[in-house]
């Protein structure tokens, strides 16, 4: 091996344990949550395309938990800005950690993704841009990866919170 190459693989190593600690500090804020609210979740963490992953799941079909995602994930989007203060008061650095809570970010995901595939069919058969509703940063990341997966490109347009995805001809 050379040198570049161990140099990569500790910073890789190094990079996987700050997202393991961040998974970490934020389970203890989340189960202390769980606690302080009296609602009963296991959490699991994950690392997923270089950030820190961290859901809160329910063996009892998670409908207690629904309360934690509210209305159009509202409750869930400030859970996980909460939870990345948390992380950054512990670490000092900013924490691009993703929080889901009873599987709705990950079906959100599904969905989104198929509006992105749909959008580019669209386009493609059309020629014409499609403009899409306004969404958040999450959603909007979602739908731009299934335009891209589907060889065309997109654009964020508009201020949040109206912000929204234009898909484009190739």
């Amino acid at each position: 091996m050379t040198e570049g190459t161990t140099s990569a693989s500790a910073e890789g190593s190094d990079t996987l344990s700050r997202l393991e600690q961040e998974g970490e500090i934020a389970a203890d804020y989340l189960e202390g949550l769980l606690d302080i609210a009296d609602l009963d979740g296991d959490i699991d963490m994950d690392v997923e395309a270089d950030r820190a992953a961290v859901s809160i799941i329910s063996d009892s079909g998670g409908r207690d938990l629904q309360k934690l995602v509210g209305r159009d994930g509202e409750v869930l989007e400030a859970l996980q800005e909460l939870t990345r203060l948390a992380v950054h008061r512990e670490t000092g650095d900013r924490s691009r950690l993703m929080l889901d809570i009873a599987g709705y970010r990950a079906k959100k995901r599904e969905e989104l993704s198929e509006l992105g595939v749909k959008a580019a069919a669209d386009v493609k058969n059309t020629g014409e841009p499609v403009k899409l509703q306004p969404m958040t940063p999450f959603e909007r990341k979602v739908v731009h990866d299934a335009v891209k997966a589907a060889g065309l490109r997109s654009e964020s347009e508009g201020e949040e919170p109206e912000r929204f995805v234009v898909v484009l001809p190739a």
